[in-house]
């Protein structure tokens, strides 16, 4: 029901038809933005969210005539960065660029939070859906995923997984991996996935998840063996890669996706101003090739409503891998 309450005036939004309360007091959609706009992301700098929100910001300053700049704000599970986000003014001009942990796996995990992503932000598009390799260190021998269960088995507790917080993908992966094989890997969470990726190089953790943008280079230098890709096909550049479907594990991989957001209560038409021009963005030939395509990404820019739509069956997923993994909320 909470999702409903976007979407009926999000629809009102895609027909043109404007609450006539918000010319009071705000810019017009004409008007927007008026000056320079941030983005908020709740990572730190260098990893996934990151690497594609830096194009994109780049790419909508051109387009808008306005600085667009990036804040980030790791901690806390993405919480601090999302609630500033939602506790910013409602004017479309403080925007966050986050994965789906911050949406709909957050509610599940913690029984207090900063905000409440679901009342408190206003979703404007979803920006891709992210693949990604599950890794390990070139010193452990297993080269499958059923050589990874075998090899925990063979050595108790002398496996541990890279994480980027409770309910991240890899917490998710490796959680429902335990559940269905028994596997026993230990996580040690880090602030996002390239400290994690970074852990894994290093030799700190034996795994980790990992999407085509971070970890190819390393994969073809053969500082990482990637054993399989959450995908429902090959990636087209690693076609050796099985996906986890047909490496025998089709039921643990967590949907993972980037998506952008706006303080609740934006104007509807600037939220739908907002996300014509992120879609406009991921459409451009050239971004597709290089920050979609050759990264591994499908690129969605899906519309606000159709967007909500789409948080709403994730959430309802998330909560159910989340109990199936065994994780209680905090």
């Amino acid at each position: 029901m909470k999702i409903l309450r976007w979407m009926v005036p999000l629809a009102l939004a895609l027909a043109g038809v404007w609450p006539a309360g918000i010319a009071a007091g705000q810019e017009s959609p004409s008007q927007f933005p008026s000056r320079l706009i941030k983005l908020i992301v709740p990572y730190p700098p260098g990893g996934g969210v990151d690497g594609l929100a830096r194009p994109i910001a780049e790419r909508l300053g051109r387009l808008w005539g306005q600085s667009v700049i990036i804040e980030n704000k790791p901690g806390a599970a993405t919480m601090i960065g999302g609630a500033e986000v939602a506790h910013a003014p409602a004017d479309g001009h403080t925007l966050l660029f986050t994965s789906d942990s911050t949406v709909t796996s957050n509610p599940h995990l913690f029984k207090k939070m900063l905000y409440d992503p679901i009342r408190e932000l206003a979703p404007v598009t979803q920006l891709i859906d992210l693949h990604q390799f599950v890794l390990v260190h070139p010193s452990v021998s297993a080269n499958t995923m059923k050589e990874l269960v075998a090899l925990t088995k063979e050595k108790p507790d002398a496996l541990n997984y890279g994480s980027y917080g409770k309910g991240s993908q890899p917490h998710l992966l490796f959680e429902m991996l335990g559940k269905e094989t028994g596997a026993k890997i230990q996580q040690i969470s880090y602030r996002g996935i390239a400290p994690a990726i970074t852990a894994v190089l290093a030799g700190e953790v034996q795994t980790t998840l990992g999407s085509v943008a971070v970890a190819a280079g390393h994969i073809e230098a053969r500082k990482l063996k990637a054993l399989a890709i959450g995908r429902q096909a090959r990636l087209p550049s690693h076609p050796e890669i099985p996906t986890l479907r047909e490496a025998g594990f089709p039921d643990i991989e967590p949907l993972s996706w980037f998506g952008l957001f706006a303080p609740a209560g934006t104007p509807l038409a600037i939220v739908a101003k907002i996300q014509q021009a992120v879609a406009a963005v991921l459409n451009e030939p050239e971004f597709k090739a290089r920050f979609i395509y050759q990264a591994g990404h499908s690129g969605v820019g899906s519309t606000p409503a159709a967007f909500a739509a789409f948080i709403q069956a994730d959430l309802e997923a998330k909560q159910k891998l989340i109990a199936a993994a065994g994780i209680e909320a905090e």
